[in-house]
């Protein structure tokens, strides 16, 4: 192992075992100034590859700041991606237990399973569209190993996005009639209005994130495959949650789901 894929590691290891010890470590960026994207999606795949070896299932992606509200929250410019493990995913209803967590906020989105392989630099939206099986409204519950939210692009990338639980709504096949882009998305925290807004918000459609996504993991060599979850990005600027609290998402013409915080 050369010197640099040693740090990789080296970093990795770090992430992991501040996640599990819950101690949380500094960004990345202010270690080591001028780290690359590249790097951090190096550190992001060298992370994810030591939780397959443990027995962890990749089971998709979730795509992140895609809206303005998102970029101008978290101090960043453009969108980045995370990989979703299958202990990260439970259904409507659950309880999300803190105790496992740090500084946890919470994102509404809009999701998709993928029926067909998205593949290549070259896609577009109808293409994506036609690749969709179903849509969902999901809950992502974020997280930071670094120390506040304080964090750079390159940071976000490296820790998997900030990726830590999904909570899924009922999926329901995607209608082509179906406008995402203005499907309005409302959160309710503890009965009170706390967030909305509509799919536009996510580069202009949801859809555009699964264009983004394929195109981006195409420089890899890599693609979305058939099965595939897809998290598009919240539509508003995240919300912390602590515990106690219930959560609910709802839309128009999605059902709803919500989540408990323990």
């Amino acid at each position: 192992m050369d010197e640099h894929a040693s740090w990789v590691a080296e970093v990795a290891e770090g992430l992991f075992a501040a996640e599990r010890l819950r101690v949380p470590v500094a960004p990345l960026t202010v270690l080591r100034p001028g780290l690359s994207l590249e790097e951090a999606y190096l550190i992001q795949a060298e992370g994810v590859a030591r939780r397959v070896a443990g027995g962890a299932r990749v089971v998709g992606h979730k795509v992140g700041a895609t809206s303005l509200a998102m970029q101008q929250q978290m101090g960043v410019e453009e969108p980045d991606s995370g990989v979703l493990l299958e202990d990260m995913v439970i259904p409507s209803g659950s309880t999300v237990a803190l105790g496992e967590l740090m500084s946890p906020r919470v994102e509404a989105e809009i999701a998709f399973r993928l029926g067909q392989d998205l593949k290549g630099p070259d896609l577009d939206a109808k293409t994506v569209r036609d690749a969709v099986s179903e849509v969902f409204l999901a809950l992502e519950v974020i997280d930071t190993r670094f120390t506040g939210w304080q964090i750079a692009l390159a940071d976000s990338v490296a820790d998997n996005a900030s990726c830590a639980r999904v909570v899924t709504g009922r999926a329901v096949p995607l209608d082509h009639d179906l406008d995402l882009h203005a499907e309005e998305l409302l959160v309710h925290v503890d009965g009170a209005a706390a967030a909305a807004g509509e799919g536009r918000a996510v580069l202009g459609d949801p859809l555009n994130a699964l264009v983004w996504l394929a195109r981006r993991l195409s420089t890899f060599g890599n693609w979305l495959r058939a099965g595939d979850l897809v998290l598009a990005g919240s539509v508003h600027a995240s919300l912390p949650l602590t515990a106690g609290t219930e959560v609910r998402l709802a839309s128009a013409h999605l059902p709803p789901v919500r989540l408990r915080a323990g």
